[in-house]
Order: structure tokens, then sequence, then C-alpha cells
């Protein structure tokens, strides 16, 4: 059901989904889908969850598979990650990380990108030992939604993504971590 969902996310978008639509491509009864999911917004929650997931544990498999000079390199790994399930994933392009749904998708306390920048600060402290800090929480959110934003951009009118942009994202994304983030700061970039 939520391969169905995602598929459908990508051909019609959100507005036009429906369970009877997410049934009829899984192949299954609309009470099958009744069974799990109240309504359309739930199905793409556990979509989006799902999303968020497979974003955290493919960043996650790199920085165990592959030896980065600094964060800075982990950041640009991050960014190429979002890059490749927007291009690759079914429904990631609809929904990203939820955003186009609903801002408080994955927790009702906190918005979407503060699930993710979160999620993502935790990687950074475990792989490259950054001090705990109020600071380092902020810096990793503001570095989420900025990204974000010009990440959106790049796919806005270019469906692979404009490389000029992704480039800038990161170059902005590293510029202010490394402002942020002084004394973890490359000596070349």
């Amino acid at each position: 059901m939520l391969d169905a969902c995602a598929e459908l996310l990508d051909e019609i978008g959100y507005e036009s989904l429906s369970t009877t639509r997410i049934a009829g491509r899984a192949g299954v009864a609309i009470g099958s889908v009744y069974q799990f999911f109240p309504d359309k917004r739930a199905i793409t929650q556990e979509l989006t969850r799902r999303n968020v997931e497979q974003f955290v544990s493919r960043v996650g498999r790199r920085f165990m598979e592959e030896d980065y000079a600094g964060w800075w390199e982990a950041v640009d790994a991050i960014i190429d990650e979002y890059v490749d399930m927007h291009r690759t994933v079914p429904g990631f392009k609809s929904l990203h990380f939820g955003d186009a749904v609903d801002l408080n998708l994955l927790d009702s306390d906190s918005d979407n990108n503060a699930v993710i920048a979160g999620r993502l600060r935790g990687l950074l402290l475990s792989e490259y030992g950054l001090a705990d800090s109020h600071e380092l929480d902020v810096a990793v959110l503001v570095a989420v939604e900025a990204g974000d934003a010009v990440l959106k951009l790049a796919f806005r009118h270019d469906p692979d993504g404009s490389p000029e942009i992704v480039d800038a994202a990161k170059q902005l994304v590293r510029g202010f971590l490394a402002r942020q983030l002084k004394s973890w700061t490359p000596q070349a970039s």
C-alpha cells in the first residue's frame, strides 16, 4: 500500500490522492486499506516515516563505508543522498519529508525539518565527536532548513535537480556550519 501511495503521489499529487485509488493501485480491497490506515493522511505519514528512515539509513551506511576528511565532506554526502532519493525513490519528490502535506507529519511537537535535524545532529555527534550543545542544535536546524529550501529550488524546474543549485546548497550549508562550528572548520575546502 505504501508503494502504491508513493507511485500515485508522483503521478497525481496529494490533492487527487484517495484511499480508493491507493487500494486500486495496490490491488487490495478498500477494507484492507482501512484496516491499517484511517485516511490518506495516515498513509502519507507512514510513507514519510519510511522515507526518513531510508534517508537516515542511507546516510549512516555511507558514513560507515566511506572515509571523510571531516564533517564538511559528510555534509556533501548527506546532500547527495537527499538528491539521489529525490531522483530515484517513488513518492519522495512529492513528500520530501512530509512538508508538502503537513509540517508536523513526523512529530506533533516538532516540525519535520526539526526531526530531520535531530537525526542528522545525532549522526554528526557520533561520527565527528562534535560537542553536544544548544549552539550545535541551532546550527544544524538552520542548516537543514536552508539546505531544504535551496534543494527544493534545485528541483523546481529541473526534474533531475539543477547541478549548479545543488552545488550552491552544499556551499551554503558548509559555509554556514563552518562559521557556526569554528573549532571544526576545515583548513581548506
